[in-house]
């Protein structure tokens, strides 16, 4: 897949909970398939609970992303990840619109 610019864009979904009885192996998933591409989507509509643990996989990816100078976005957000996001006012840091899939 390509954006508008043609640059290859990889797309990775997560389902269920992210919470810190998963954070580890998403932690290794987010990360191996952020330094296979320039471009990772997440798409997180499946997310069904978003903790502080998860929260940070979604934060490390984002600072790890900038520091190689690659591209995280955050896609189709599940209203539990809004809802987490929208609480702690962390839509800036992670650049992306909060908009729930429909």
């Amino acid at each position: 897949m390509s954006d508008e610019s043609g640059v290859a864009v990889a797309r990775i979904a997560i389902d269920g909970e992210m919470t810190i009885y998963r954070a580890a192996d998403l932690k290794a998933t987010v990360l191996d398939a952020l330094r296979k591409t320039q471009v990772l989507e997440i798409d997180l509509s499946g997310i069904t609970e978003l903790d502080t643990a998860g929260l940070q996989v979604l934060m490390l990816a984002k600072q790890t992303a900038n520091a190689h100078q690659r591209e995280l976005r955050l896609v189709k957000h599940s209203p539990a990840v809004v809802e987490i996001l929208e609480m702690l006012d962390l839509g800036a840091f992670f650049g992306d619109a909060l908009l729930i899939h429909a």
